[in-house]
């Protein structure tokens, strides 16, 4: 930690000196790299010692960024970069999709249903990319862009499984975290089943960001081994990202 706090304060003191940075703004964004670089998230009182600035001046530059959605409180009180940070990356969901896309196409195909990644965002689950099976299988579409609650669906169930016990937690959730895998029947459409489990996103590009891989068939989809494909895509995919 203390190598890390350093340079925040070296490049805090060089800031100082030039008459051309907007110190309100360095700090903003010196706060924003801050908590990148914290794979396990920080406090308010973690990021005001690591910026050498008094806490309530830190809180004021954390809540500005969450309202940006650059940054996101999770559980614990602990901040995370939020989904905001998306659309300022023009390379984030492209490289993600990149990455993920082979292991979706296979998933796809040894499930012979619609397979998926979806992030948080905000209360919301996202899918930013899906596969479809195949056109000569009865399936269900998930519109890539598409938004339903984190509550609701295997996709944001086992997004949420992936964050500390909470007393909030519901049964599903709880069931995801103990078995690694969500299943949903019915939930988001009559007759959809949807099997989904989180993603660990360590690395620099893209941790903090909260994800899921799944499935989505109608009725007709074996639960069974396809709980074991999507835990085996998720494990894979986590490995590549880090």
């Amino acid at each position: 930690m203390a190598p890390r706090q350093a340079t925040v304060g070296n490049a805090a003191k060089e800031a100082e000196k030039d008459p051309n940075v907007v110190q309100t703004l360095d700090r903003g964004l010196t706060a924003l790299h801050a908590v990148s670089q914290a794979m396990e998230g920080l406090t308010v009182a973690e990021l005001a010692v690591r910026m050498g600035l008094h806490r309530a001046i830190t809180y004021r530059l954390v809540r500005t960024l969450e309202l940006h959605g650059l940054v996101m409180k999770a559980p614990g009180g602990k901040y995370f970069l939020g989904p905001g940070v998306l659309p300022l990356s023009s390379r984030f969901a492209p490289q993600l999709r990149s990455i993920a896309r082979p292991l979706l196409q296979d998933l796809s195909n040894k499930t012979k249903a619609s397979a998926f990644i979806s992030i948080a965002d905000g209360q919301d689950c996202v899918p930013i990319d899906v596969v479809d099976a195949d056109a000569s299988v009865l399936h269900v579409t998930y519109k890539v862009g598409s938004r339903h609650p984190l509550t609701r669906g295997a996709a944001g169930h086992a997004i949420l499984s992936s964050r500390p016990p909470s007393a909030d937690d519901s049964e599903p959730v709880i069931r995801a975290r103990a078995e690694g895998v969500s299943i949903s029947i019915g939930e988001l459409q009559p007759g959809a089943v949807g099997v989904a489990s989180p993603v660990v996103m360590p690395g620099a590009i893209f941790g903090g960001v909260e994800a899921s891989v799944g499935v989505v068939a109608l009725n007709n989809l074996d639960i069974e081994a396809s709980r074991q494909h999507v835990m085996a895509c998720a494990r894979t995919l986590s490995e590549l990202l880090k």
